[in-house]
């Protein structure tokens, strides 16, 4: 008789900075978004169902910068992006600048499934909505409403005419909103699958598409070696292809908590500075999780068939060296 495969998801709700009045809700929120993700691979469920309603349920949540909760841009509009793959098969589906779906992961997944692409964006992702039938929502809250007030005000407040955005942000860290959340997971088959979704970052420009729906930056997945899902500063992963580098990592034999630590000594190395902020989370072929950050913090969650519920953390590993 063949042993038992350890089913494992791991999740997150956003690498930053996860203030006191946030931080309560946001372990709690991780915490149901993994319960609900762990119990469909226990039933006998796939990765990909168990990466795709884990997601789902941040979505939902309205804490996070994702789905409902969304962060507002320059023009006070939303615009949402997620991805999803399957390392199976390496199908992958992925949306952008998406204004009113209610499950932006769900609708990458149809992408996947239903059409012969891998990328839809805008108005085009709008049409196909239509099509699918896709469940629609305002994604607008009064907190994102209130928040997008405050830093627009700060912002027309530059006493050497308008500053860039990057700069304020820089002044005042805790403005910046970078709770992209992600699932990874690995079902009784051995298969794995990782999602990855995001309201972008508050004040960006119209039009500004992020990591998280790019596959091999925002998440990768590969039965070969394992899955990843980035949140952060959606730039350095698109440069650093960060996501895909962390699979490339165990592929060279590192476990998923090396693979994840590695990546983040390449940021600290390629991409110095106040403005790299970074988190991973990640599982192996093995089942084996990893988490790094060099962000002051990262909501996560994990469970296993190891673990009686699931085990919730506002850090991981904590990275500041350089390769």
């Amino acid at each position: 008789m063949s042993k038992k495969r350890n089913q494992v998801i791991v999740v997150h709700g956003g690498a930053g900075n996860w203030p006191e009045e946030r931080s309560v809700p946001g372990l709690k929120g991780v915490q149901r978004s993994a319960k609900t993700g762990f119990e469909i691979l226990r039933t006998g469920g796939s990765a990909m169902d168990s990466v795709t309603e884990a997601v789902a349920n941040m979505e939902d949540d309205g804490l996070f910068n994702a789905g409902y909760g969304s962060s507002l841009n320059i023009e006070k509009k939303v615009e949402m992006d997620a991805s999803i793959m399957d390392g199976k098969t390496l199908q992958a589906g992925a949306v952008a600048l998406l204004r009113d779906i209610k499950n932006p992961v769900r609708f990458a997944r149809l992408v996947m499934e239903k059409t012969d692409h891998v990328f839809i964006a805008g108005e085009g992702a709008d049409k196909l909505a239509k099509v699918f039938k896709v469940q629609r929502r305002n994604p607008v809250t009064q907190q994102r409403l209130e928040q997008y007030n405050q830093q627009k005000k700060l912002l027309l407040e530059g006493k050497t005419g308008l500053p860039r955005v990057m700069e304020l942000i820089k002044a005042n860290p805790s403005l910046q909103t970078m709770d992209t959340v992600g699932a990874v997971a690995l079902d009784k088959d051995g298969n794995l699958a990782a999602a990855t979704s995001t309201g972008g970052y508050a004040l960006r420009l119209s039009g500004r598409i992020g990591d998280s729906p790019l596959i091999g930056c925002g998440n990768y997945a590969d039965n070969t070696t394992g899955a990843c899902s980035a949140t952060g500063i959606g730039e350095i992963a698109i440069r650093l292809v960060l996501a895909k580098t962390v699979c490339n990592n165990l592929e060279k034999g590192d476990t998923a908590q090396k693979a994840t630590v590695q990546a983040i000594k390449l940021v600290n190395t390629k991409m110095p500075g106040p403005y790299n902020s970074m988190g991973l989370i990640a599982v192996d072929k093995h089942g084996r999780i990893g988490a790094a950050h060099n962000s002051p913090n990262i909501c996560w969650a994990y469970m296993t068939t190891k673990t009686k519920k699931p085990v919730a953390s506002l850090t991981a590993k904590i990275t500041k060296e350089t390769l």
